[in-house]
Order: structure tokens, then sequence, then C-alpha cells
């Protein structure tokens, strides 16, 4: 009976607590960015290091789980977030901004593709798509509410640069690291090098393409669209404006798990650039209505529609290298939360965020039209599945 409700449990708040501390600083990243007196471009650097220090992680250390065990990767996974947040409190900067992006790439790169076959071991794999619903829950849950805490924590407690939200981390951290030491070793190890590439199962480039358009576009809500909202004077929103950009796919997901993959895929690429464009409308008119409305229907495809359909599509077409599949999930997800958003950095010093913001939404519609095209032309040859 514990093994059945328990140790999932303890996985489910693992890998929210996980990702809960990746988006924690988001509202004061204007903070270190003043403390260090950098720009737009800084700060979007400062946000890609999580992803310098993921895809890395992914690249080469995608199978770790695979050879070492589920157990480990999670708790250093938990002892990253933590140092990571502390290295902020300690020395609040860009450069330990930078640093602490770096330190909890690696942390979520561990963490979730471990944690994806971690779970189906724990759940059993006739529930492989409980176990996909419970991490993307999870997972989704942890990147949004991290923002919102720490903007609520400054609206209770006023400017600090130890918010609340930071202390929670850090109890809740030390507590799950003690518990998951007695997780039980529910895989069995496999004698294979400890280096292994991810891999891209047949039939899931579509997948792939779309979630790294979606991700490009959370990636310029959680990075960019910040810094039109506290041009606009509405830096007391951002906290709000990242949690429905991720919490609202969460929500979606219930529904996304009785269509068909493809779809969730047809409605994933819609919801992208309208979304988008309602985001843009909003910092135009200075509408946060709109603006939220816009983040929601992103969040949608990203963390909805296209996150559950592409994590189940990627680990069940190659069961027995689940965690280096979801580890090529996430380089195409990842080169998409990145690359865009640094350019646009780049494109917000030398012509303003709003400019930036529409030369997104250009890029973002032709992408769109290009997969939805891909898709139509390759539709008769492929499967697509609903996931069970």
């Amino acid at each position: 009976m514990m093994k059945k409700y328990v140790y999932p449990s303890l996985l489910v708040l693992a890998l929210f607590t996980v990702t809960f501390a990746v988006n924690l600083q988001a509202p004061l990243y204007g903070v270190y960015a003043q403390e260090s007196n950098v720009g737009s471009v800084a700060v979007t650097i400062a946000f890609a290091a999580y992803v310098a220090g993921l895809l890395p992680t992914l690249l080469f250390l995608g199978g770790l789980s695979d050879r070492v065990g589920r157990k480990g990767p999670i708790i250093i996974s938990l002892v990253l977030g933590i140092a990571a947040t502390a290295l902020l409190v300690v020395s609040p900067s860009w450069a330990s901004l930078f640093v602490a992006r770096l330190l909890l790439g690696v942390g979520t790169g561990l963490a979730t593709t471990s944690g994806a076959a971690y779970m189906t071991e724990l759940v059993g794999e006739n529930k492989a798509g409980t176990a996909t619903v419970l991490v993307t829950s999870a997972t989704s849950l942890g990147f949004g509410s991290g923002a919102l805490a720490t903007s609520f924590s400054l609206s209770l407690y006023g400017p600090t640069l130890l918010p609340v939200s930071y202390i929670v981390l850090f109890i809740l951290g030390a507590v799950l690291i003690m518990a998951s030491a007695m997780m039980p070793k529910t895989d069995k190890t496999k004698n294979l090098s400890l280096f292994r590439l991810p891999v891209f199962p047949s039939g899931t480039w579509v997948y792939g393409l779309a979630m790294m358009l979606s991700w490009a576009t959370t990636g310029m809500i959680i990075a960019v669209v910040p810094l039109e909202l506290k041009a606009l004077k509405l830096d007391q929103w951002i906290g709000l404006v990242i949690f429905l950009g991720i919490f609202v796919g969460f929500l979606c997901q219930p529904l996304a798990r009785k269509i068909s993959s493809f779809k969730s895929l047809s409605l994933g690429l819609i919801f992208i650039p309208v979304g988008f464009f309602v985001i843009i409308l909003g910092s135009v008119t200075s509408s946060i209505s709109l603006i939220l409305i816009g983040s929601s229907i992103t969040s949608a495809a990203s963390y909805g529609f296209l996150y559950l359909s592409a994590l189940y599509e990627f680990g069940s077409r190659d069961p027995k290298n689940r965690a280096r599949a979801t580890a090529g999930l996430f380089i195409y997800a990842y080169a998409g939360f990145s690359i865009p958003v640094v350019l646009s950095g780049v494109l917000a010093d030398l012509f303003g965020v709003i400019v930036a913001m529409k030369i997104f939404m250009l890029f973002i519609t032709i992408v769109t039209v290009f997969i939805s095209m891909l898709c139509f032309f390759k539709r008769k040859h492929s499967s697509f599945n609903v996931i069970k």
C-alpha cells in the first residue's frame, strides 16, 4: 500500500520542488540586473544560462539514471536547487543569477529524465499514461508556482532579497532530500556507459518541433514580457503572468488525455500564435487583462496539449530507453526555450521590447504554418495515439 501511494506522492513532491526553484527568482530579475547595472540582453543571457546547464546534462547524462539508479539524480537535483537559491541570497547580482540558473538547469535535466522513468517504475508499466500525467502535472505546477510565490511574498512583506518563498524552498527541499533517500530502488540498473546520448524515437519529430516553438513562447513570457510589464508599471503582475503561462496548461491536461495526440498537437499549434498575439495587444493597450488572457492561451499549448502528448509519444515509442527519449524531447524544448529569447533580448535593447515581441510574433506565425504543412503531408504515414 505504501509503495502504491506514498512513494509516487513523494516523487511528485520532489519533482514539484525541483521545478519550483527554477522560476522562483523571476520577479527579482530586474533587481539583480540593477545591482550589476546591466540591460535586457544580460537578463535574457542569465535566463538562458539555465539551458546552458540543462542541455549538456540531457546530451551526455540523459541515461545516467539507467546506470546509477533513479534516486541519486533526484536527490542531486534537490541539492542544486537549494544551492542555487542560497547563492542569490548570499550574493545578489547578475553574475550570481547566471551561475544559479546554470545550476538549476543541471538539476532540472537530471530530475526530468530520471523522474519520468522512475514514476513509470513506481506505478507500473501498464500505467505509463498515468505516470506521464503525474510527471507533467508536478513539473507544470512547479515551474509556474515559483514566480507566483515570490511575487506574493514581495507584495505581502515588501522588497527583500530573501522572500518567504526562498525560505519555503530551503525547508521543503531539505525535508525531501531526507525522504528521497528512503525511497525504494525499484529499477534495475544496467552496466552501461555513464555518458549516453539522448534518443529521438521514430515519428516524434513533429512533437519535438512543436515543443520547441511553444517553449520559445513560454521563455518570452518568463524573460521578456516582464521587461514590458515593468515599463508599463505593472511589475506587480509578473508572478501571476508567469504562473498562468504555465498553470493553465496543467488544467488542460485532463482534456489532452482524452483526445488523440494529433488533435492535441493541432490545438497547441493554434493556441501558440493566438495567445502571443493577445499578449502583444495587451501590451500595446496597457491592458493587464489581455496580457493575462494571452499568457493563459499560450500555456494551454506549452504545458497542456503539447507537453503531455509529446512526453507520452517520446516515452511510449521507445519504452526501453524512456529516460533517454525524455532527454531527446527536452533537447527540442529547451533549444526553443533559450535561443529565441536571447535574440529577442538583443532586439529589445536595439529597438525596444514591443518591437522585439512583434518580430517574435512574426517568427512563430511562420514556423507554425511550416509545422502545420509538414503535419498535413505526413499525417497519412504516422500513427497518433490517445494517452492511456
